[in-house]
């Protein structure tokens, strides 16, 4: 497993009972986990210095119930990286913290690269991987179909003071977009997709991951660059094993001087375990 162990304004204070009990910069948050099904001795409900904590219902979904003063966002830092973080809908806050094991590798291989480096962020979200990429020094073209997530990525890049003139925001369909590069001839160095499990178009087109994926994997080296550096994908899909990302990458891209590595990612706890939070599979020049 691959940790995001170098947070300060993040950490995970406790775990159990299918919740972890979370440390926001100066907020405390309680949120629902379906990896952590061990039990703990800590009253997390009650913990003396929570804000909000996420209620499930049992027909799906939930909602957040407030408990001390809190602002409505606020902005968490990684190093040099600034995101703005805000409780949203079904539990999320706008950034998933685990993904910074992945932003310092990619980091480190665009700044090794020694040469210009463009990057399409496909499932971008709200823009981790996009502000990292930038902070490197390259390109990148973030493409989401949610418009408003792609808003707080464009917050993001402000707040991190990087992607003016190197940026391209689109809201977008991830395949619509990527056939039409193809005809356009536009290639990337670098592909990162974290496509969701499950999910519907605006035409009522059925996406699953199990299904898609491979076909998606596919198009995209079409689009990538006579001299690629790397292609991440990230999956959170329950019962993917990091070895099913390696095998779509190992049949599908280029043989010669580049590595595979495939893993799980996961954050530190202050009760000395590592919380699993999906996989990932990072094809990359050696």
């Amino acid at each position: 497993m691959v940790l995001a162990d170098k947070w300060s304004d993040y950490e995970i204070i406790a775990t159990g009972d299918g919740y972890k009990l979370e440390r926001w910069k100066d907020v405390t948050l309680l949120r629902p986990d379906p990896q952590v099904i061990w039990k703990t001795d800590v009253d997390m409900f009650n913990y003396k210095g929570l804000n909000a904590k996420y209620i499930r219902s049992e027909t799906g979904g939930g909602r957040w119930e407030h408990l001390k003063p809190m602002p409505d966002e606020w902005v968490v830092s990684y190093g040099e990286l600034k995101f703005k973080i805000k409780p949203m809908g079904f539990k999320h806050t706008g950034l998933f913290p685990e993904q910074a094991a992945n932003w310092e590798k990619m980091t480190s291989l665009i700044k090794n690269a020694n040469r210009p480096i463009n990057v399409l962020n496909l499932f971008a979200y709200t823009g981790g991987a996009t502000v990292a990429c930038l902070k490197a020094g390259a390109s990148v073209c973030h493409v989401d179909a949610a418009k408003g997530m792609v808003e707080r990525a464009g917050e993001n890049c402000r707040l991190s003071g990087v992607g003016e003139g190197k940026v391209r925001f689109i809201i977008d369909d991830c395949l619509k977009f990527v056939q039409r590069e193809i005809r356009r001839g536009k290639k990337y160095d670098a592909i990162i997709m974290d496509p969701p499990s499950f999910g519907r178009g605006p035409g009522g087109e059925t996406w699953k991951i199990e299904n898609e994926l491979y076909n998606l994997v596919k198009i995209c080296t079409q689009v990538l660059s006579d001299n690629p550096l790397f292609f991440l994908i990230n999956s959170y899909t329950t019962g993917f094993q990091p070895q099913v990302l390696k095998n779509i990458l190992t049949l599908l891209m280029p043989k010669g001087n580049y590595n595979i590595d495939a893993y799980e990612v996961g954050l530190p706890t202050n009760e000395n375990v590592a919380l699993p939070c999906g996989c990932s599979g990072l094809w990359y020049e050696i």
